[in-house]
């Protein structure tokens, strides 16, 4: 079977940051807990935990003789100060552009904006974000502009880092048209996590099928499957070659692979040649 890879696929400097200060501090510390999965990719962290990375979700949960790992999510300003107080030793994973939406937010607030995120409540990113003002309103959704947006005032707007331009420009749109009297947009998003976007749209037009890879709790990895499905381009979301199943190809002469920012290159290569490899049915 025809393959073609995106020009632009797999893992973003700030997922290979994270990996590295893990792997670097695995090796100099006895006792290391990360505060959730380091990154969204289920590979990796079992890896990792293998080398000996344990994880909790609660930092009241880890012993005073262990070194908390900040994955590369971030995390809100009271679990640095918790940290503090209880004299853990910290190692800092979180992805520079991740800090950078944290201080956009402390800025926007101490400048007098009512801060308003555009992101999914849920995410990892999201709430240590918005732990960086008070009262963030978190909004992913025109249907949710009444309901959450103030009737007046001035807003400062941010963006997750992993959303698509498309459904950025949208919302600011739709509440640009709102009455308030001064908006103030700045760009948190990830070039990188951008750049795979394209490149998976670019390639939808030459393939008949695309296999998107990554975690499948990976918020970039959703949107590019989110957005080659909407292309009209048959599209599947996996983890790893494990499930590829035949009939996803029936009928198809040529696959398109990309992979989201926290995808390893050992799973995308392997991917590509078993599918290269692979037998069309007669």
């Amino acid at each position: 079977m025809q393959v073609k890879l995106a020009r632009k696929r797999g893992f973003c400097f700030g997922v290979e940051d994270a990996i590295e200060l893990a792997e670097r501090s695995l090796s100099e510390n006895e006792r290391i807990v990360a505060l959730g999965p380091i990154i969204h990719n289920r590979q990796v962290v079992e890896r990792l935990e293998d080398a000996g990375l344990n994880q909790s979700s609660q930092l009241d949960e880890v012993d005073s003789d262990t070194t908390v790992l900040i994955r590369s999510h971030g995390a809100a300003p009271d679990v640095y100060q918790e940290a503090k107080d209880r004299s853990l030793s910290l190692v800092d994973a979180t992805c520079v552009l991740v800090k950078k939406a944290q201080n956009v937010v402390s800025l926007l607030n101490e400048e007098g904006y009512q801060v308003i995120m555009i992101g999914d409540g849920e995410h990892p990113e999201v709430k240590g974000v918005i732990g960086y003002a008070p009262d963030v309103i978190v909004v992913d959704s025109e249907e949710e502009l009444d309901e959450k947006l103030p009737k007046r005032g001035k807003l400062g707007i941010v963006a997750q880092t992993t959303h698509a331009p498309e459904h950025v420009a949208n919302m600011i749109g739709a509440i640009a048209a709102r009455p308030f009297r001064e908006l103030k947009v700045v760009n948190t998003l990830c070039l990188e996590v951008v750049r795979r976007q394209e490149a998976a749209v670019e390639l939808c037009q030459e393939v008949d099928v695309m296999f998107v890879l990554g975690g499948l709790h990976s918020a970039n990895t959703r949107e590019l499957a989110r957005l080659c499905d909407e292309e009209g381009t048959a599209t599947y979301h996996l983890e790893t070659w494990d499930q590829f199943k035949p009939e996803m190809v029936k009928g198809h002469l040529i696959a398109g692979v990309t992979a989201g920012a926290s995808t390893p290159d050992y799973i995308i290569n392997q991917f590509a040649d078993n599918l290269v490899d692979f037998e069309l049915a007669p």
